[in-house]
């Protein structure tokens, strides 16, 4: 597991808030997908605040990397970024959890041999730990990769905003071992845990961890096919 990149600073609740409220005007107003033209006036006036105010929260906004904003004709061309739709992607989700309850959601891949790095890192007794502690097991030392089709790997993507058991990062040995999210799922009927680190450069490989050899107990081999049912916490 990769030494995580920093992440932003937290917002307070009440600068969450009106944060998320012109997120959503903006995307309401079609920022999500192309640039839109508006004065700090007319954002201040659809949210119901003066002008100066706006200008704030859109300054604010720009800072922290979720709006790029440019001039046009003494007015402003305003864009979410990917971090601002990240950000209202995992607060719709919020919602979606208390209204219909937890996700669940299934896909398939074919299982494909890794580089071994699964096993050193989950040897690592601050990952033995927590995985004993907050998972109920202690995995087996190595992870079962599982490589998806693009289309599989996008609907994986939003996985990121659910409810997941938290793995911590940890100093050891004179390194930085990276953080990691987990996701209770059942491949091919046996349970098992999704595992998605914080960083990683494989966008189209599943990585899971069971009590077992998954490989052996399901006796699998490289390119067989396999059926994953991921469950929310």
């Amino acid at each position: 597991m990769p030494d995580p990149s920093p992440s932003p600073r937290p917002l307070r609740p009440r600068q969450r808030g009106e944060s998320l409220a012109v997120l959503k005007l903006l995307a309401l107003e079609g920022a999500d997908h192309t640039p839109v033209v508006l004065t700090s006036r007319e954002v201040g006036q659809r949210l119901g605040v003066s002008q100066q105010a706006a200008d704030r929260y859109l300054v604010a906004l720009e800072k922290r990397g979720l709006l790029s904003r440019s001039l046009a004709q003494r007015r402003q061309r305003l864009q979410l970024t990917a971090d601002a739709l990240r950000l209202l992607r995992a607060e719709y989700h919020g919602y979606r959890r208390i209204f219909e309850g937890p996700a669940r959601a299934t896909f398939s891949g074919e299982v494909t041999s890794g580089l071994g790095e699964g096993r050193y890192y989950l040897s690592q007794p601050g990952y033995v730990v927590q995985f004993s502690e907050r998972l109920g097991y202690a995995p087996f030392p190595g992870t079962l990769n599982v490589r998806l089709r693009a289309s599989e790997a996008r609907r994986l993507a939003a996985v990121g905003d659910w409810h997941g058991v938290r793995i911590d990062g940890f100093h050891a040995s004179g390194r930085t071992f990276g953080g990691a999210t987990c996701y209770a799922a059942l491949l091919n009927g046996r349970r098992c845990h999704l595992i998605r680190p914080d960083r990683t450069h494989h966008t189209d490989v599943a990585e899971f961890v069971a009590e077992e050899n998954l490989r052996r107990a399901l006796r699998l081999k490289d390119s067989d096919p396999v059926r994953v049912v991921l469950e929310e916490a």
